[in-house]
């Protein structure tokens, strides 16, 4: 519960009593002294002065904080924004960051001034990028009606969709003509078709029309057979989703009916297994109870089983067989965790709520049978309104290619202005001579009829334009259209290696690494920054109940033992106190034995935890087998699960659980207690609380929470209860320094009158349809108050297994690993210790902020003390300037600083605090370090919602970069995303989010790469994530091996595509200034067209996808290598120039060498193109060839094949009696000086590059070509017998 994730079942109602008192007036809302928090995990941390208290018992209710200057509340959901007003503060603060779902009031509070709102705008980024769970309604006009077994006068008045689905995108009409425009929106595409179009007009017709077309077509028709081949799949799943059947009521009887005929109101029957069609309203099951078993596995992705309940209000109409009645429910939306409704029956008024609701795709367990009628259809089904893919992101490497492109585009632009210059000034000085001169004469020599007339001379304006115009087209493949092609096949394939690494494969969940996104495989490689989760991400998020503080006293050192009571099995092992255990078996009299049986109680009895009873055999005393029941309980939270079991484990054994009423073993006596209403947990409350009757008819309230929401909430009249306040808030430090998980227990009797006021208010509340949750949260005010404080209890969430390697591994790395949590400061603080993230000679600075004045001096006092710069300086990449280094010492002041002691060192850290007032902070004393002090900055939510407003985020930026870590505690899930975006939005560095849980997923949206773990918290950060994966530690291996290999191989393989058609174009023109400045082509059309797609594309591919500089052994002992891809030594713009003056240089040898190795025979042009066609695919392939690491058959295959291929397809060309090429490769071959010019041109082309590459390695080698050489040695060492003692660390 401390993780912040609020339990997903609805409040369980039921009816108190048969004759209720009469109303009260409608109560109406006073004025709130203070911010109302908002739904969001832990985002404010009450403080200690915080008080809840009831200001009218019949009209309002009051939260006062004296802490907390004024907020606005944004109300997304609604439409209007409502200010709470702190008249005592000055200080005015719009919040929005920490609010998962902005809730307001609905009363005559006053609206937002325009400045406020346009502050409040400014603020709202992150909101746009995070998972939006809308209000459905804001009032009960807008609701939806539905009549209960009647379809006809439901749809007829409503016109409700049906229940047929449709996630396909096109149809047979729509598929060419939609398809074209979505593959359009790429401009490169757009481009290609505009040279394809210049080229069919005669005047520009360089190409043949049909040739020009060629490559566009084949691109588009690739990738049209792709997605087509996509949606026929889609079509297909839609027509096998439609098509099945269900049991619906057609005059009194269930028949069978297709999916896609059902409708709104119809009453459907599912038996046991099957899939719900739609989202339905439950109205009986075959359980006497009236509950049913659903799993969500195709919903949510969790896999343990959700319990749902029919009223027991409707399982009469079942029985009696009359299927009357009108629900009222809200309009369709996203949100898959709340439904908001009522039925009106028999005169009643029966609220319905999200567990009275079973939604299409999930599937039902262990029951029977269940009857319901459908409320949502087809595409309004919860399911299919969230049917939505993650937002796409794109590589950041992608993004710099795409600024070489626009340089490349100059270059061509540069040419083309050239050519067609320099076709001007030729005409010009031969304009008298056009008539005769071979290329440009104004008339027809020829022995035919055209002979004498006038050849198509346009003038000399118009003639440099198309000059300008045929040149783009001689010189379009500068821009290659091939490698977003090539890119795609090479991300495929390395997702593909990546996906049967068995390295990566989580035996324990039977799950593999999964690549969701093709697009960002490089940006694996170059991870500067990680934000990770703890809860089942570091943890196993599997809980075991380890220490706990009863009614003062604390109890921790526990027995292993397995636990049976009676006849039933606890099918889990328990950890047990003897003095506790034997503490309440004495009896229930005493104060200490009282709070401990309360204690125990609502461990057992306030959770949504089922018991589900398995019966099996087992052998008894004398060895006989009897039927015994294993008690298996099922519940979606872990730590509810952990204190049932707990709770069993000391003799209160939760048997039996429905909407009524719980049955608890209490040492081996059955007792019944009655639930009159429950209030879950939410982020808000940060509680979860029961309301139980006793068999003797008294009523007592139950209550667990976090800390930060309950120990304001205990009685501090009782003497006795302050000292138990005392110790339990002393236990709880322990137990946190630990890294245990925390929970506070209390509970206090209610009168008959708070009782009775309760039970009023909480019937209208939970059968209202505006602001339900609102209501019932201001209901639960009434009684959440004045406790007596039980004890508290400690669970224990273990590390995954190699998470401390893995997290050392990425620091060498270079890597900065953030954690993001909602758990409490001294958890997560122990937590980083254990898994080596803090470390003992960290200095921590520790921000606890109270208010905006608070957190700015806190961050501007630790800039101070390290002199830390403000990074005011930033082009491009962020330039900060080098800290003074400085450290400080603990401050006298006990108000707002206090020292912290790391456990074994002794070490003293300093600790922030907020006060209440504002003097200047004492600086402390000022000593020198050294430049390697290691920092960790450690700061709360509470503090969090001040610094991530505009003015103070450069602030906590500042401090924040020169920290080797950030541990971030009590956060929101859109805190989490404010804190990725912060360095994001400031920095070039790449972000990554690892977290399992939905509160995660704002996070991993947010982040350049977002990974999501398959844990116990279900799949929806792995339905939003890009990769996902089954354990922390794979992360090492992720990054460090496969994120450096899919970097080098990207960066080189869009290098040398720049460079594989430069060198092609620069050969053409080299040949058009030579020509008169004409746009004739030596080459021919289709040796253009396959130079890209067939004469050179296969070695590219095969290179990006199996090439490695290193083997994943020594990128695994050096994390250091990694650098090499955020520091962008694979690809960054001076490698760009590089290659291009290497391009300049090749093209001339390519182009001159043929020349005037010729120039004194007599070949015609022809012959020539031909033997600069293989020159070029002869020199880039070698080029390749130098720049291959790892060779293997398939790389000889591709390289030396290519050229192979090459000849073949040439062979053919040349034997075709219409092509003006015909038969010249078959004169060339046969002489000997051909082969020597192919031999000439390739070593004077790459000597060059040779020798710069020698010279580099010799005297500037990379940390990579010093591991290379390390490996190599390593490995020729070991051929020969040596042991080699070779340790490169220090070199890198």
């Amino acid at each position: 519960m401390t993780s912040g994730q609020p339990l997903l079942f609805s409040a369980l109602h039921s009816a108190a009593d048969s004759s209720n008192p009469e109303p009260p007036p409608s109560s109406t809302l006073g004025s709130f002294n203070c911010l109302y928090r908002s739904k969001s995990s832990s985002i404010v941390e009450d403080h200690k002065n915080h008080s809840l208290s009831l200001i009218d018992e019949v009209q309002s209710i009051s939260i006062e904080n004296d802490d907390f200057p004024q907020r606005q509340l944004d109300e997304t959901n609604r439409s209007k924004n409502v200010v709470l007003e702190c008249p005592h503060q000055d200080r005015r603060q719009q919040v929005s960051w920490g609010m998962m779902e902005l809730q307001g009031f609905s009363s005559s509070l006053e609206n937002s001034s325009s400045t406020r709102q346009e502050r409040l705008n400014n603020s709202q980024q992150i909101h746009q990028n995070s998972i939006h769970l809308e209000e459905p309604f804001s009032d009960e006009d807008n609701s939806r009606l539905v009549y209960i077994n009647d379809p006809r006068r439901t749809n007829n008045k409503y016109e409700f969709t049906g229940n047929e689905i449709r996630t396909s995108k096109y149809t047979i009409i729509t598929f060419l003509p939609k398809n074209l425009f979505i593959q359009f929106h790429r401009l490169a595409y757009i481009y290609f078709l505009v040279i394809a179009g210049l080229n069919q007009l005669p005047p520009l017709a360089v190409f043949g029309r049909t040739v020009s077309l060629f490559p566009l077509l084949f691109v588009l028709f690739v990738t049209a057979i792709k997605d087509g081949y996509e949606d026929w799949r889609r079509h297909r799943s839609d027509r096998k989703e439609n098509n099945r059947e269900a049991l619906v009521l057609q005059c009194g009887n269930f028949v069978f009916k297709k999916w896609k005929k059902i409708c709104v109101g119809e009453v459907v029957k599912i038996n046991a297994d099957e899939a719900i069609p739609c989202d339905m309203v439950l109205l009986c099951t075959s359980d006497p109870n009236g509950i049913a078993y659903i799993q969500t596995m195709n919903l949510d992705g969790e896999s343990n089983l959700k319990t749902r309940y029919a009223r027991q209000e409707t399982v009469s109409m079942v029985q009696e067989g009359k299927f009357t009645g009108l629900i009222r429910c809200e309009q369709p939306n996203r949100n898959i965790y709340e439904f908001t409704a009522n039925m009106e029956f028999n005169g009643q008024r029966i609220p319905l709520g999200q567990s009275n609701i079973v939604l299409r795709g999930c599937q039902l367990k262990n029951v029977e049978w269940v009857i319901g009628v459908v409320v949502y259809a087809g595409q309004e089904t919860k399911a299919m309104l969230n049917s939505t893919v993650s937002p796409s992101k794109r590589s950041r490497l992608e993004s710099y290619m795409n600024r070489e492109t626009l340089w490349l585009s100059v270059f061509l632009f540069v040419m083309c202005a050239v050519v067609a210059t320099g076709m001007g000034l030729w005409l010009e000085r031969h304009k008298q001579q056009l008539v005769t001169l071979p290329y440009y004469r104004r008339k027809y020599l020829t022995n035919d009829r055209e002979n004498g007339k006038d050849f198509k001379y346009y003038g000399l304006p118009m003639e440099v334009f198309f000059s300008f115009l045929s040149s783009v087209i001689v010189f379009q493949i500068m821009i290659p259209i091939s490698l977003y092609i090539t890119m795609e096949l090479v991300r495929l394939g390395q997702s593909y290696f990546m996906i049967e690494d068995r390295h990566m494969y989580d035996n324990s969940s039977n799950t593999r690494f999964q690549c969701r996104s093709l697009n960002i495989n490089e940006d694996l490689g170059q991870i500067r920054y990680i934000f990770s989760d703890k809860t089942g991400t570091l943890t196993e998020n599997k809980m075991e109940f380890r220490r706990a503080s009863v009614y003062g006293k604390d109890y921790g050192n526990f027995w292993h033992h397995n636990n049976r009571i009676t006849h039933e099995t606890i099918t889990e092992e328990m950890n047990i106190h003897p003095e506790l255990l034997a503490l309440l078996r004495r009896g229930i009299e005493g104060e200490e034995t009282s709070a401990a049986h309360d204690f125990f109680l609502t461990l057992a009895a306030c959770n949504t935890v089922i018991p589900m009873v398995k019966k099996s055999l087992s052998p008894n005393s004398t060895n006989s087998m009897v039927e015994a029941g294993a008690i298996d309980y099922q519940g979606e939270s872990p730590d509810e699960q952990a204190l049932v079991i707990a709770a069993a484990g000391y003799g209160y054994t939760l048997l039996e659980r429905t909407t009524g009423h719980v049955v608890i073993n209490v040492n081996g006596k059955k007792t019944r207690l009655d639930v009159l209403g429950l209030h879950e947990f939410d982020s808000v409350r940060k509680r979860m609380s029961v309301v139980i009757r006793f068999p003797d008819n008294s009523v007592k309230v139950l209550v667990k929470g976090a800390d930060s929401s309950m120990l304001n909430i205990v009685d501090m009249k009782d003497d006795k209860n302050a000292k138990v306040r005392q110790a339990t808030e002393n236990h709880l430090t322990d137990y946190s320094s630990q890294g245990l998980r925390t929970l506070v227990i209390a509970a206090r009797d209610l009168n008959v009158a708070e009782f009775e006021e309760w039970q009023i208010r909480y019937e209208e509340a939970s059968t209202s349809l505006t602001e339900r949750s609102i209501k019932l949260r201001q209901v639960a005010a009434l009684i959440e108050q004045n406790l007596i404080l039980l004890g508290a209890t400690a669970i224990e969430d273990k590390l995954q297994d190699g998470v401390p390697e893995a997290i050392e591994s990425l620091r060498q790395a270079g890597i900065k690993v953030w954690v993001l949590t909602g758990d409490k400061q001294e958890t997560a603080i122990s937590i980083g210790l254990s898994c080596r993230l803090l470390t003992p000679d960290m200095h921590q600075i520790i921000i606890n902020g109270t208010s905006e004045n608070d957190c700015k001096l806190l961050l501007a006092n630790a800039k101070a003390k390290y002199g830390i710069k403000s990074a005011n300086n930033r082009d491009g990449t962020l330039k900060l300037k080098k800290k003074s280094d400085y450290d400080f010492v603990d401050n006298a002041d006990e108000k707002r600083v206090s020292s912290v002691l790391l456990p074994d060192t002794g070490k003293q850290n300093v600790r922030y605090a907020g006060g209440t007032d504002h003097e200047p902070y004492h600086c402390g004393n000022w000593f020198a370090g050294s430049d390697d002090i290691p920092l960790a900055l450690i700061i709360d939510g509470n503090s969090l919602v001040y610094i991530l407003e505009k003015d103070l985020e450069p602030e906590l930026f500042d401090l924040a970069i020169n920290c080797r870590v950030v541990v971030c505690c009590r956060v929101a899930p859109l805190q989490k995303a404010g804190i990725v975006d912060l360095i994001k939005s400031r920095t070039s560095d790449m972000t990554l989010a690892i977290g399992d849980g939905a509160n995660d997923v704002s996070m991993i949206q947010m982040a350049d790469v977002g990974i999501g773990i398959c844990g116990q918290e279900g799949r929806q950060a792995v339905m939003a994530s890009d990769f996902a994966m089954g354990q922390f530690r794979f992360l090492k291996r992720l990054l460090l091996v496969h994120g450096h290999w899919n970097y080098q191989r990207i960066g080189y393989l869009v290098l040398y595509n720049f460079y594989r058609n430069a060198v092609f174009v620069l050969m053409l023109f080299w040949y058009v200034l030579c020509a008169a400045f004409s746009t004739i082509s030596a080459v021919t059309d289709w040796s253009s067209v396959f130079y890209s797609v067939i004469y050179t594309s296969v070695p590219t591919i095969v290179v990006g996808v199996l090439d490695k500089d290193l083997s994943h052994k020594t990128l695994l002992r050096y994390p250091k290598l990694y650098g090499a891809g955020y520091r962008q030594e694979s690809y960054n713009l001076h490698l760009f120039w590089i290659t291009m003056l290497d391009t300049l240089w090749q093209s001339l040898v390519l182009f001159y060498v043929p020349l005037f190795t010729y120039s004194n025979s007599s070949i015609d042009i022809w012959s020539m193109g031909s033997l600069w066609t293989i020159s070029v695919v002869v020199l880039v392939n070698v080029h390749l060839a130098m720049d291959i690491k790892r060779w293997v058959l398939i790389t000889h295959v591709a390289t030396w094949g290519s050229i192979f291929i090459t000849y073949m397809c040439m062979m053919i060309l040349d034997s075709i009696p219409i092509f003006p090429n015909y038969w010249t490769i078959y004169h060339l071959a046969t002489t000997r000086i051909y082969w020597l010019t192919i031999l000439l041109t390739t070593i004077l082309a790459l000597l060059p590059r040779f020798l710069c590459i020698v010279i580099h390695q010799i005297f500037w080698p990379s940390d990579i070509q010093i591991a290379r050489e390390a490996e190599i040695f390593r490995k020729s060492s070991d051929q020969v017998g040596l042991k080699p003692d070779c340790d490169i660390s220090g070199h890198l």
